[in-house]
């Protein structure tokens, strides 16, 4: 008989923690969606900003065109009769112009493209 009683105090500890842990879980999510509701409104002042319409946008095309037409120039050169070091000046120029016209953009691997494929599949 005492093995029944034991076991049933058994039984009852396990669901008093279990219970509890369920109601800290509850609470906690609770808390955490009333503070993502929580919104701190910021106003900035209104200064006005100067516009500029497409003087970047001319001097980034200007800029290509100018490096296009040095890298034709090189191209089109004799090669032949210039020395080791006009040589090498003109790769190191070559090279500056192309790492300045790169984008430097983003590159993902197909495992990270899965990953990011899940994780919006689960969250959404």
């Amino acid at each position: 008989m005492s093995v029944n009683f034991n076991s049933a105090i058994c039984n009852m500890k396990t669901t008093n923690i279990i219970n509890h842990t369920k109601k800290t879980v509850i609470k906690s999510f609770a808390i955490l969606l009333f503070l993502s509701g929580l919104v701190i409104p910021l106003h900035a002042e209104n200064i006005p900003v100067p516009v500029t319409e497409g003087k970047f946008e001319n001097s980034v095309v200007d800029q290509s065109q100018k490096s296009m037409q040095r890298i034709n120039e090189i191209n089109a050169m004799d090669k032949s009769a210039l020395s080791h070091a006009e040589k090498r000046k003109l790769r190191k120029e070559l090279k500056s112009i192309s790492d300045r016209d790169s984008n430097g953009g983003i590159y993902l691997s197909v495992g990270a493209v899965i990953i990011i494929l899940l994780l919006l599949i689960l969250l959404l």
